[in-house]
């Protein structure tokens, strides 16, 4: 069965491409506006359309061009433009000034809250710890996001490092929440992320410094073709990150985790050839160490005192970033290359299996991502009221554990991926539309001959009420494969789990959208269910961990307000209900995360000033240890107060303050008690020149 959906998959993919040539093998087409482009696909039909129909193409062109120049138009969500009342899933766009004016220095914190994200991080300045990265959690369900950099992925065996993505590089943020795998693969089964970069830049160069020993600087340069970036951040110290319990054999207690010099560094640059055809370059460095001493000992039998060091871990990452992107009416096309090197090295003065002091002992690992590959696709315009998507995608992906003095076998592991999809959308009146898609993933010459095939649908039912009131039901399935680190990774804590089965779910969204005088209503009621859900779990015994499949399920309400206020004001506002669980193996259904979030901001403007005021609260939470059953913790309130002073139009002055309350609020869900920093604020200075 399998082999005959591959063939099937090639035929169809092999008579595409003998169907037409690609725009780039015939003369360029003229340049023209995004925002033309828009209202050209919008409006196009024949001379015999109905006057109902064509009075409706009018509406939907004006609309689009007027929602384009807002930054309300999404790609993402059906690989094709549209404006957001006419995409049948739940959608969020959020516009490059929209991150500037709330004072986010990059893409983590400018998505941190989002209504329906729940956030996590290791300490202050986007600091990881080696592979253990800030992440975004969509709909209560872990490691479910897909992130894309203009349509392409660059997470690294699931995981990816948000902050290397500089806020003034990024011209809008689209958000597409539910499953996306039919149209993206393996990754989007609670959302997509795509993060799509300016094309050009001014002249800038900024500086600032804060508490806590924060200092940043960078310089932009560019015209409208070219731009070219550096930037560094630096935290110099917080203690009590985190509190821990110690469970090694012959000693049980707690420990605490400071963090010292959390630096990080990116750097790139950007080229548009034409309007079709742009290239991108990007590295990003981090590196911070943290220290953990023991500050409780309910049991020791090898006399560890409270104070007692623990371990210091220096943590880097070096990622680097290439892609080739191609677009035009038909035809989008692109070439992208992902390589880094993660490492973690430093002392260890007790052995966390036993407990036992270990003098002059040492720890260091090292490992190696990469991935390469090509996207294609093909979009027909077959009528007014038929359209069709055809694509393929082309994926080599690297996983190599690094010879290190931790490690004693080196070992590297790959695969192919490929995926062949499309998608058919039927506008069957002027006010219903229907879009079915459907997706064939399989893998090639992967170790141990672990391939894994998928083969995915999805149903989508788009309702107008009118031009400004919206509908939609939509069913999508997904999945995701596991990854060379889930099932080969081994170190002194990590069990390899060889024979892990791919993640498989299904969503269901009823949907509504509207936009009248300056507001944007959006409501989403949505289920959704996993099947086989790697997570890890703890083998007591062994005093190490191993993934294993487990089931999920969720089911929630989701409610936001976007309003353009007069004088000056803006505001938004977002309520999620919801109640995310999981059940291991032959055990009950345990909640994971938190049941209620609610996220607003406000922004006022006027004259020479601009100030914005954003928070995120998660409430009814719950922590999943690995080794105890789930208990309640308590509710997070982040918080953040930006300023900004133009003294002209080139200068700008602004101060930001993080942790506005001074809460220690814990970000984990995993039972670590990972805190936010204290109140930290940061004045800045940006000039154009």
């Amino acid at each position: 069965m399998m082999q005959k959906r591959k063939l099937l998959a090639l035929a169809a993919a092999t008579v595409w491409t003998a169907s037409a040539a690609p725009a780039w093998a015939q003369s360029m087409q003229a340049d023209k506006p995004a925002g033309q482009q828009a209202v050209a696909d919008t409006a196009e039909r024949t001379p015999a359309a109905a006057p109902a129909e064509k009075e409706q193409h009018a509406a939907d062109a004006a609309a689009a061009s007027h929602d384009h120049h807002l930054g309300d138009t999404v790609v993402t969500a059906t690989r094709r433009m549209k404006r957001d009342l006419d995409v049948p899933a739940a959608t969020m766009i959020i516009t490059g000034e929209a991150i500037r004016e709330s004072g986010a220095s990059d893409a983590a914190e400018a998505l941190a809250k989002v209504n329906g994200f729940t956030y996590k991080s290791f300490g202050a300045n986007g600091a990881s710890m080696g592979t253990m990265v800030n992440e975004l959690s969509v709909r209560g369900f872990k490691s479910g996001t897909l992130v894309l950099l203009n349509g392409n992925p660059i997470s690294w065996r699931g995981k990816y490092n948000l902050d290397q993505i500089p806020a003034d590089s990024i011209e809008r943020i689209e958000v597409v929440k539910g499953a996306g795998s039919v149209l993206y693969g393996s990754d989007a089964m609670s959302g997509i992320v795509n993060i799509i970069t300016k094309k050009g830049a001014e002249n800038t160069v900024h500086a600032g410094f804060g508490n806590f020993g924060q200092r940043e600087y960078g310089v932009r340069i560019g015209d409208k073709r070219f731009s070219a970036y550096y930037n560094s951040d630096k935290w110099g110290h917080q203690n009590d990150v985190a509190e821990s319990d110690v469970r090694a054999s012959g000693l049980k207690g707690s420990m605490r985790t400071d963090l010292r010099d959390a630096e990080k560094t990116s750097a790139g640059l950007t080229y548009r050839f034409n309007s079709h055809l742009d290239f991108l370059f990007g590295y990003y460095e981090t590196e911070a160490t943290y220290l953990r001493f023991i500050d409780r000992v309910d049991q020791t039998a090898y006399g560890v005192h409270a104070g007692d060091p623990y371990h210091v871990r220096h943590y880097t990452t070096q990622q680097y970033i290439t892609q080739l992107n191609y677009h035009d009416r038909k035809w989008k096309g692109s070439l992208y290359f992902n390589t880094g090197t993660v490492g973690a090295k430093g002392r260890t003065d007790i052995n966390s299996k036993t407990g036992q002091k270990t003098p002059g002992g040492w720890y260091e690992t090292r490992e190696r991502n990469q991935t390469y590959g090509a996207k294609l696709q093909r979009t027909w315009k077959l009528s007014p009221k038929s359209t069709a998507v055809l694509g393929l995608d082309m994926e080599h992906e690297t996983y190599a554990s690094l010879l290190a003095p931790s490690t004693a076998n080196a070992a590297r592991y790959m695969r192919n991926n490929w995926g062949a999809f499309g998608q058919w959308e039927q506008k069957f009146t002027a006010r219903d539309t229907g879009i079915i898609g459907v997706r064939e993933t399989w893998t090639t010459a992967a170790a141990r001959d672990e391939n894994y095939h998928n083969f995915s649908a999805s149903g989508q039912w788009l309702h107008k009420l009118d031009r400004e009131n919206s509908l939609y039901l939509s069913a999508s399935q997904s999945f995701i494969m596991p990854t060379f680190a889930q099932m080969y990774g081994e170190s002194s804590r990590h069990a390899p789990a060889p024979d892990l089965r791919p993640q498989t779910g299904v969503t269901y969204e009823l949907g509504w959208k509207a936009r009248h005088a300056g507001h944007t209503w959006k409501a989403a009621l949505f289920h959704m269910r996993v099947k086989d859900n790697i997570t890890p779990h703890w083998v007591g015994a062994r005093a190490e961990y191993q993934y294993t499949n487990e089931d999920f399920r969720n089911t929630g309400l989701e409610l936001s307000c976007e309003t353009q206020g007069r004088h000056g004001f803006s505001w938004n506002w977002g309520l999620t209900w919801q109640n995310p669980e999981t059940r291991a193996k032959g055990a009950d259904w345990e909640r994971t995360f938190g049941k209620l979030q609610l996220t607003g901001g406000v922004l006022y403007k006027k004259g020479k000033w601009s100030s914005a005021l954003n928070a995120s609260y998660l409430a009814s939470r719950v922590q999943s240890p690995l080794h105890d059953p789930t208990y309640p913790c308590r509710p997070y309130l982040l918080t953040s107060w930006s300023t900004a002073y133009h003294p002209d139009a080139r200068s700008e002055i602004r101060l930001t303050v993080d942790n506005v309350l001074d809460r220690a609020d814990v970000t984990s869900h995993t039972g670590a008690n990972y805190r936010v920093a204290p109140t930290s604020w940061m004045l800045s200075c940006n000039y154009v020149f």
